[in-house]
């Protein structure tokens, strides 16, 4: 039976990609070895990680434009330090949307002074602030673009004057934005990019150097856009896969393409949502996020026959996050049109039942 993934993270991935990087796992080049096995040194995977940087810096449209791309280890929380280790000397603005906007202050809060410029905490997370006034005195403002458990998604990003930092972990690559807005991103590859183990790390360089501090060397993003993102062993097999994904981004008709396809998922869905009596969207309808559907069902009663129709249709990683309860349905790049499709027939299924 098909399988139509909609889990969280890790994501679904395009079958081709998967394909070849099974098939890199066993040999990879014809040089009788697996990519695994290989040295990271090698002219092999230099080639690997070389391209995987470019392809980013390209696909976000910033080639040229003084950014560097890095692939380092830790995931996102990792960065939530290495921020702040980085940019904050004096006080830093975090807009609290979720889980994860939580957690990167309470790491900055060791580093510097943290104003929370906007926060939807109050309605447990279920919108996203507006009207907010940002500080002119801080040294960056970061922002979450997309807050996966609660299913909102920023729309528009506030004009700043001061460094503007993004963590974009779960709609990176997904709809056409100026990035050139933004001084650092970062990601998660887990996503939108490939299997957890590396986080792509969007930097302009003239933000650096500022702080007054000590960084320690793995750090530093000054010694790693030194070393070109090979300053210690490079996961290599995330950092392979995320090259691969993005090339196929690319042959889809880059960024544009897919966000044009992931449009129409998050129609269908939101569609389904609003007509159907037996279910009823989490997120502010405005707010609603285009990568991770929240949704709960209006009778609990109903629970049992849903999952039951859900399993029967192969549909997999639909359960909620705890935070929230019901259902999420992650829609990331990756996902199939057809998948959402089979969902929302499961979910009109119901309806009749009811």
């Amino acid at each position: 039976m098909q399988k139509h993934n909609f889990s969280a993270g890790p994501c679904v991935l395009p079958k081709e990609v998967m394909k070849k990087a099974s098939e890199a796992v066993i040999e990879f080049n014809g040089l009788g070895l697996s990519l695994i096995e290989i040295s990271h040194r090698s002219k092999d995977f230099v080639e690997v990680m070389d391209n995987a940087r470019a392809l980013a810096l390209e696909l976000l449209g910033l080639e040229g434009k003084g950014y560097q791309a890095l692939f380092l280890q830790g995931g996102a929380s990792t960065e939530f330090l290495m921020v702040a280790y980085n940019l904050l000397e004096k006080k830093a603005g975090y807009i609290n949307t979720g889980t994860w906007a939580d957690k990167s202050i309470k790491e900055a809060k060791l580093f510097g002074e943290v104003v929370e410029v906007g926060s939807s905490k109050d309605e447990n997370y279920n919108y996203i602030p507006k009207g907010y006034v940002v500080p002119n005195d801080l040294d960056y403002l970061h922002l979450t673009s997309n807050n996966t458990i609660f299913g909102t998604q920023i729309k528009k990003f506030p004009t700043v004057n001061m460094p503007l930092v993004c963590d974009m972990s779960s709609d990176i690559f997904s709809r056409v934005l100026d990035f050139s807005q933004f001084d650092l991103i970062y990601a998660g590859a887990q996503k939108n990019m490939g299997p957890a183990g590396t986080t792509l790390v969007v930097i302009k360089e003239d933000i650096l150097g500022k702080v007054s501090r000590q960084i320690p060397s793995m750090l530093d993003y000054k010694v790693h856009i030194s070393k070109d993102s090979m300053f210690n062993t490079p996961p290599v097999f995330p950092v392979y896969v995320s090259m691969l994904t993005l090339e196929w981004l690319k042959n889809l008709g880059g960024i544009s393409a897919i966000e044009e396809i992931n449009n129409k998922k998050a129609q269908l869905l939101y569609s389904e949502i609003e007509l159907n009596p037996v279910f009823e969207g989490y997120a502010k309808k405005e707010d609603r996020s285009n990568m991770n559907a929240t949704f709960t069902l209006t009778d609990e009663r109903l629970k049992e026959e849903f999952d039951k129709l859900c399993k029967e249709a192969g549909i997999n990683g639909l359960n909620g996050h705890r935070s929230v309860g019901g259902y999420r349905a992650s829609m990331y790049n990756a996902l199939s049109l057809e998948s959402v499709g089979v969902l929302v027939d499961v979910m009109s299924e119901m309806e009749r039942k009811g």
